[in-house]
């Protein structure tokens, strides 16, 4: 079982949503997100590719890490693994 799988727990809190909420928290989660959508437009890499990339995630990380630091760290990992990205480029920013 992977940490993504998480059908049947309790204790993750009340989820409350309302038509006034941002889509977005910060800028740079507008920006991965963006990001995400080109790559796959562009065939870079396919939506289950990048779902995989997150449900691969170690549970610690999936657990420290909000929703689109997760996007953001699955986008790195599959550029990496397609030659894309190399250690460095990641670091710089």
């Amino acid at each position: 079982m992977r940490m993504n799988d998480v059908g049947g727990m309790e204790g993750f809190g009340t989820l409350t949503v309302s038509e006034s909420d941002p889509p977005f928290h910060a800028d740079w989660e507008a920006h991965v997100h963006a990001l995400v959508a080109a790559l796959v437009r562009r065939g870079v890499f396919a939506l289950d590719e990048f779902r995989d990339a997150i449900e691969r995630m170690s549970p610690a990380e999936y657990l420290e890490t909000s929703y689109y630091e997760r996007w953001f760290l699955a986008t790195t990992t599959l550029l990496r693994a397609k030659g894309l990205l190399h250690e460095r480029e990641a670091s710089d920013g």
